[in-house]
């Protein structure tokens, strides 16, 4: 059996270690032949590194990676490209600042080229590596990845005013980028991230781009669908049969499913979120492990600020998917684009779409975090009431139910519960 990739995102050492790879090079095919500027926003550990690290190596034409993938016998290998990779999370822009982090990847970039930079701002910098290292190896592939990580590390309500200098900074430093000239250098540009980008925000100046995030064209681009997990996986789902022998084939795959499948971003294509079941496959039992990658903390505080905790069947329009005003954050809008909530269908006659937590880890994790939120406790503890309760009702225990639900209230600060009607308790 293949090594597991968990939390690989080079492509290169992800191969050469022969560890288990989806292939999804025919997708990536259709994303690099289609279209030449492009946007995706996917939320966390969902492949978009990878994504980024795969297209990297075609570019360069390092066909001995690709040997039994899709596209190894339907690329033109004799062809290649310079590629500028530039990925946010990497590059020290909490330490440094991020102008002078920028500065100091243009610059690496740049060695990479043999070429040097005589500008001294990121925005005009960038213009000019793109504009030398096509004059010295032909047009340029230029790949940004988590291009918001600046922005969104600071959304907290003390460190704002370091969001918003962090967006100024890369609204100029893409402006390098809006003439026709530098798209002419360019052969192919791809930006990813977490968040949708606001047209009146960081990519003003870039309104070329062509926004992928929403449709159904690379709906499957990354995550993985059914048959992509029954296909790569075969000898995983085996081992997690023998784990779990007192159930059916087919009841296991319906709880895998119902664990972990529903991502959507166009209604009706769904897709497993690679980070859980990478983890599913190595621990062999069924627990929320992307939630736990990133506690939600500021979603709380927005959610708990908002008294927004009903987060079911929403029914929102195209635009809200368009929401990104750092001094007014539309909740829904992050939820959706941080994954946890996804789309369930869309009726696009009408521009309506219908939100909702995409599976059962996502609804049950967050459930967790709402009534520890509403109970002033820890999420680890929120789960006990809840079994309790049941077990009351389960029991035909009334007088079990209300010394439990009298516990909860009790627990509550007094100044929260002043001057509260029945409707408060309800």
């Amino acid at each position: 059996m293949q090594k597991l990739p968990i939390g690989e995102q080079n492509f290169r050492k992800l191969r050469e270690e022969d560890m288990l790879y989806v292939d999804k090079t025919q997708h990536i095919y259709r994303l690099i032949t289609g279209s030449s500027y492009c946007f995706l926003s996917r939320p966390r550990r969902f492949g978009k590194s990878l994504t980024l690290s795969t297209i990297d190596e075609i570019f360069c034409g390092s066909r001995e990676l690709f040997s039994g993938l899709w596209i190894e016998n339907n690329w033109d290998w004799t062809k290649s490209n310079p590629v500028v990779h530039i990925s946010f999370s990497s590059i020290g822009y909490r330490e440094i600042g991020l102008e002078a982090a920028l500065i100091a990847e243009l610059n690496r970039n740049a060695e990479k080229f043999n070429v040097k930079l005589d500008a001294t701002t990121p925005g005009i910098m960038l213009k000019e590596l793109v504009f030398k290292a096509n004059s010295a190896y032909g047009k340029v592939v230029l790949l940004i990845d988590e291009y918001d990580k600046p922005i969104i590390d600071y959304l907290e309500k003390e460190d704002l005013q370091i969001a918003k200098d962090n967006q100024k900074t890369l609204k100029t430093f893409y402006s390098g980028l809006k003439d026709k000239d530098s798209q002419a250098a360019l052969r192919f540009l791809l930006i990813t991230g977490v968040s949708k980008f606001s047209q009146v925000s960081v990519f003003s100046d870039l309104n070329y781009l062509n926004d992928l995030t929403i449709g159904e064209k690379h709906a499957d681009l990354v995550g993985y669908t059914q048959s992509e997990l029954e296909t790569s996986f075969k000898d995983w789902l085996n081992l997690l049969h023998q784990k779990h022998a007192d159930v059916s084939r087919e009841e296991l795959m319906d709880l895998i499913k119902t664990w972990y499948n529903g991502y959507s971003w166009d209604g009706e294509t769904r897709v497993y979120n690679p980070f859980s079941m990478l983890q599913l496959f190595e621990k062999l039992i069924f627990q929320d492990y992307w939630f736990k990658t990133g506690t939600p903390t500021f979603l709380m505080k927005k959610l708990k600020e908002k008294r927004f905790f009903n987060l079911n069947d929403l029914h929102v329009s195209r635009s809200l998917f368009d929401s990104y005003d750092l001094d007014n954050l539309e909740v829904r809008s992050l939820l959706f684009q941080t994954g946890y909530l996804t789309i369930k269908k869309v009726d696009f006659r009408r521009g309506e779409f219908v939100l909702d937590y995409p599976n059962r880890e996502v609804e049950e994790a967050m459930h967790n975090q709402l009534i520890a939120v509403l109970l002033h406790g820890s999420a680890t503890d929120s789960l006990k009431p809840v079994l309790q309760l049941e077990s009351a009702f389960l029991q035909n225990n009334p007088e079990k139910a209300v010394s439990i639900i009298n516990a909860m209230l009790k627990d509550l600060p007094s100044h929260v519960l002043h001057g509260k009607d029945e409707h408060f308790y309800h």
